[in-house]
């Protein structure tokens, strides 16, 4: 029996169009590296229903001719390259040459363009796979691309496309980061007829920063700029101790392409690791520049990751400049990793001491170390102390535990804060002075999305015009400084579709934004409180994001350790 059969054209087609074209998004990326491919000063993007319904990208590059406007839109068309040793010397942003066939396979396609400064040019219309008119036009040297109605004849991927607001924060994303490579070229975004960007041309990469982030995250940045051919690292890094609660501002670029990886990512978390907080991350945007040869692009159908021909070599690279720059910065000497007698982990060098148990300050607590006792529930842990001002010392019957205080006080408050917002009563206050807020575009489309449920849990913002806020009230359990810190946070972390999934994710923020934090120190009766309300929770081992709040020690790996087995 024949099973194997050949796929109709249409058919196939649309398959291979929607490994480039998952959503609007996708689509504004294609056009926009086309357009700074052909080296344009001046890129416009339009978007209605998040691009939906249109996206129309233009730009000012050198266009195309009526030959090159037709063979545009042929399966593997490309002016990028022209044999399979190119492949190894990719230098543009575009070179699959599918971009445009893939786009106009799913919706309605309007080419104008011109390579002549006098104004010929040519338009192009095609519906799917259908062409529908070539003429002559008058048209300024440049490329325009209209695109409607995306996936009308694939009315299952249509359904799956995100909320208008979805789509547009995601291409506010790219294009905010796409901008940063390109401080040279003006970026602009409408929506409908909101104009929701324009970034000007400048001359670097930190005035770019300072249009996009306002001044104060620029302020918070420090240069690098190391070179070791032929490779080069540049850019700015946060000045620690600054950090985040996530990694929205970290972002990497390999020859002014903005790429995810895990070795860039790894090699800046590893560096950040002895200056920041636990679960605190740099800001950094990082530009690697490198030969094509050691990078391959072509792994990743959207180009957004990457494969290194020397990946090892290139981490220590990275986190060799970026540790110098730090070391410098902090003004600590340089620190060599030693050769034969290096120490190896987990072995105690004799003469090193370590904290133990933070004692009570009080003499007469000590009377108060008296296990909870009760008919109706068992008692709790018995509390010995604190080590290293971060973790909870306990026993029980069953061994020793070892308790994160902030993963456990996040888990308490995270319970009692559901509560309240269950029963509709976040206390709240008024700023004395209300705190003004300078808001990324990206920040604003999610204040935007989520303005309901920001209000609904204490937080009364005003515009002030432009990207200019005010933070008039917020959650009564927030000084002022904390709650306009909590509040651009939770426009970065309250991203999920669902209204409960993003109601879950501010209470968990509000939580950990709360919880006592890691090096601080308590006295024995809030550790003995914070023990008391940990097992009373639902769920006292995971924190709210997922973390281990105990680690047990049970009393048989204590005897075996001791050879009392």
């Amino acid at each position: 029996m024949k099973r194997i059969v050949r796929l109709a054209t249409e058919v196939s087609q649309k398959i291979a169009a929607g490994e480039v074209i998952e959503r609007a998004f996708s689509v504004v990326k294609e056009l926009v590296e086309n357009s700074l491919d052909a080296q344009a000063a001046e890129i416009k993007v339009k978007l209605l229903q998040g691009g939906k319904k249109l996206i129309q990208v233009t730009d000012d590059g050198y266009g195309m001719s009526r030959e090159d406007a037709l063979l545009c839109f042929e399966r593997h068309s490309t002016s990028k390259i022209s044999g399979e040793g190119d492949l190894n010397r990719i230098s543009t942003l575009g070179f699959r040459g599918e971009a445009l066939p893939s786009i106009s396979a799913v919706s309605h396609v309007k080419v104008k363009t011109s390579e002549s400064k006098e104004k010929k040019g040519t338009q192009v219309e095609r519906k799917g796979e259908e062409l529908l008119d070539v003429s002559d036009t008058a048209y300024p040297q440049g490329s325009s691309v209209e695109v409607r109605d995306l996936f009308f004849n694939i009315p299952a991927r249509r359904k799956f496309l995100r909320t208008d607001k979805s789509e547009l924060s995601q291409i506010v994303k790219y294009l905010s980061t796409v901008a940063l490579a390109y401080p040279e070229v003006s970026f602009s975004l409408h929506h409908g007829k909101r104009e929701v960007f324009h970034y000007p041309s400048v001359q670097s990469i930190k005035e770019r920063i300072y249009q996009i982030y306002g001044k104060n995250l620029l302020k918070k940045l420090i240069e690098i700029n190391y070179e070791e051919e032929p490779r080069k690292l540049y850019g700015f890094i946060s000045r620690p101790p600054e950090g985040r609660k996530d990694r929205s501002h970290q972002m990497f670029f390999i020859n002014q392409r903005p790429v995810k990886d895990r070795i860039l990512q790894g090699a800046l978390n590893q560096a950040y690791k002895r200056f920041l907080e636990k679960n605190y991350f740099a800001e950094a945007f990082l530009f690697l520049s490198l030969p094509s040869s050691e990078v391959d692009i072509n792994v990743h159908p959207a180009k957004a990751e990457v494969r290194f021909k020397d990946s090892r070599s290139l981490f220590r690279f990275i986190y060799r400049c970026l540790d110098q720059a730090l070391l410098k910065e902090m003004g600590m000497k340089e620190v060599y990793v030693a050769s034969s007698d290096e120490e190896v982990p987990g072995e105690v060098k004799e003469g090193t001491q370590f904290p133990v148990f933070q004692r009570s300050e009080k003499e007469g607590e000590e009377e108060e170390r008296v296990v909870p006792s009760s008919e109706k529930e068992p008692p709790h842990p018995f509390v010995l102390g604190q080590f290293l001002d971060s973790y909870i010392v306990a026993s029980d019957e069953e061994g020793l535990l070892i308790v994160d205080q902030h993963n456990a006080h996040e888990r308490v408050l995270y319970e009692k804060y559901q509560q309240i917002d269950r029963e509709r009563k976040w206390p709240r206050k008024l700023a004395l002075l209300p705190a003004l807020l300078e808001l990324t575009p990206a920040q604003q489309i999610s204040f935007e999305e989520n303005k309901p449920l920001l209000e609904r849990t204490g937080f009364g913002v005003e515009t002030m015009g432009g990207r200019s806020y005010a933070l008039k009230e917020f959650p009564d359990i927030f000084s002022a400084g904390e709650a306009k810190e909590v509040f651009l946070s939770l426009l970065e972390e309250v991203k999920e579709e669902k209204f409960e999934q993003k109601k879950e994710a501010l209470i968990a923020t509000l939580a950990c934004k709360t919880a006592v934090k890691v090096g601080e120190k308590l006295s024995f009766k809030k550790m003995t409180y914070l023990v008391e309300e940990l097992f009373k929770t639902s769920n006292p081992s995971l924190c709210p994001h997922g973390r281990p709040v105990i680690v047990r020690i049970s009393r048989k790996e204590i005897e075996k350790g001791l050879r009392r087995d």
